[in-house]
């Protein structure tokens, strides 16, 4: 499994599947830097080990991620690489940018996720159960005064439970609830994507999303 990690090529692809969304081969390739050809040999190995998983739409395949647990594990190994310079491999003006928001396979991570799990805690929104948590009735309302309705838990996924940050070495919200509420933000315009993984809050994300969080997050 480190071998598998350990090739610089690889470990890009990887690092771009973390957005959790599907890729192409051609995509994949670029974000490597190498050639279809040579990405295709690397998607392979990938595969091999159930790092990702294809799936074919027509005449085209894309892949993501196998599971959580593979973007889990992939966070952890860069906090790991980042311990003994972590302030100075998060200074340049683009990881600056992915530190504050950035999408973590499907819910929201950096600065802006990590208050948002500060927030919901503050509200005694989440209780914690044996899988992680569930949510109060304290917390629905609380959401509800977001314009969110939340889902039912569902059986084939875990409801809400921490993700390790990579950036901020605290605790985020992941799971189902944690999908479903950077869907919501984004669907309300208060936030938006803009290259890879990075997020952007807004003007009115900063107006009508950052006072609900009751700290300062930019």
């Amino acid at each position: 499994m480190a071998a598998v990690v350990a090739d610089p090529a690889r470990s890009r692809m990887l690092a771009y599947l973390l957005a959790g969304e599907y890729a192409s081969a051609s995509e994949l390739a670029k974000a490597a830097s190498v050639t279809p050809a040579t990405a295709s040999g690397h998607l392979g190995k990938l595969m091999d080990a159930r790092f990702v998983v294809c799936e074919p739409r027509g005449r085209h395949r894309y892949y993501r991620l196998a599971n959580a647990e593979v973007a889990h594990a992939l966070e952890a190994l860069a906090l790991i690489a980042e311990r003994d310079e972590h302030d100075r491999a998060w200074a340049p003006p683009e990881r600056t940018r992915l530190r504050l928001a950035r999408c973590c396979y499907g819910h929201l991570a950096g600065k802006l996720g990590v208050s948002l799990f500060d927030a919901l805690q503050r509200q005694h929104g989440l209780e914690s159960t044996p899988s992680g948590f569930e949510l109060t009735a304290a917390g629905r309302a609380w959401l509800e005064g977001l314009g969110m309705n939340p889902g039912a838990p569902s059986s084939r996924r875990r409801f809400a439970y921490r993700c390790l940050d990579w950036s901020e070495r605290r605790d985020h919200l992941a799971g189902q609830l944690a999908d479903e509420l950077y869907q919501h933000f984004t669907a309300k315009g208060w936030l938006r994507r803009t290259s890879g993984r990075a997020v952007e809050i807004t003007v009115s994300g900063q107006r009508e999303l950052l006072p609900s969080l009751g700290e300062a997050v930019c």
